[in-house]
C-alpha cells in the first residue's frame, strides 16, 4: 500500500513539472514584464480549484454582467461557475502566454458566453478560456478540446463552465463595465473565467 501511494505521488508529480513547462512554454510564456509574466502565471495554471475557491456567494453569468467599475468585484484566487448560452467559439490570438505559438494546438480557445440565446451585443458577453495546458490534460482523458471540436459541440448550446476567475488588465479599456459606451467594447467585463476547468452541456440547440 505505502509503494502505491509513493507511485501515485510521484506520478502526481511528474504530470505537475510536465505541465510547468508544456511544449517547451513556461508558466509565464516569453513575456518580459513582471506584471505579464505574473498574469500569464495565472493563465496557464493547470491544477484545479478546491472547493473554497469558489466564492460563498457564488460567482456566476449574471454577477459577472452586473454593470459598475468591477476591477476589484472578484479576485484571481477565486473560481467560477457560469451558466450561459454560447454565442461564439474561437482561436485565442497569438500570445506570450503560449509563447507566441502560431499553431492552434497551442493556443487558447475563446469561448463566448451570454445570457440569453439570442444576445447579440458584444458589450454582454462574457469570456471563458480553455488553455493548451487544459486541452492537454482533457486529451489524455480521452476528450477534445481542440477548438474545431468545441465549436461543433458547443456553439449555440446552453452550458455549465467551471474554472478560475481571471482579470486580464489588457482589456480594462475594452470592457463596458470598466469603459462604459466604449466604441471599441467588445466585451462586458476585463474578468474571465481562465482557465476553464469543466465543460457541461445542459441542452440541445
Amino acid at each position: 500500500m505505502a509503494l502505491f501511494v509513493c507511485l501515485l505521488i510521484a506520478a502526481l508529480n511528474g504530470a505537475a513539472e510536465a505541465q510547468e513547462k508544456f511544449h517547451g512554454c513556461p508558466m509565464a510564456g516569453n513575456a518580459r514584464g513582471r506584471d505579464s509574466r505574473q498574469l500569464n502565471r495565472m493563465k496557464n495554471r493547470y491544477l484545479r480549484p478546491m472547493p473554497e475557491d469558489y466564492s460563498r456567494y457564488g460567482i456566476g453569468l449574471d454577477s459577472m454582467l452586473q454593470p459598475g467599475d468591477d476591477v476589484r468585484r472578484f479576485t484571481n484566487s477565486q473560481a467560477a461557475e457560469v451558466t450561459g448560452y454560447v454565442r461564439d467559439v474561437q482561436i485565442g490570438g497569438i500570445e506570450s502566454c503560449n509563447c507566441n505559438a502560431r499553431d492552434a494546438r497551442y493556443r487558447d480557445t475563446h469561448i463566448v458566453l451570454a445570457a440569453g440565446p439570442k444576445e447579440k451585443k458584444a458589450s454582454r458577453m462574457v469570456i471563458a478560456e480553455v488553455t493548451p495546458r487544459w486541452r492537454e490534460i482533457m486529451r489524455k482523458r480521452g476528450v477534445d478540446w481542440s477548438t474545431s471540436a468545441l465549436k461543433k459541440t458547443l456553439l449555440g448550446k446552453k452550458v455549465r463552465i467551471r474554472g478560475w476567475m481571471l482579470y486580464d488588465w489588457h482589456y480594462t479599456e475594452e470592457a463596458e463595465n470598466t469603459n462604459p459606451g466604449g466604441r471599441k467594447n467588445w466585451r462586458a467585463t476585463a474578468w474571465e473565467v481562465h482557465p476553464v476547468i469543466s465543460i457541461e452541456v445542459l441542452n440541445s440547440r
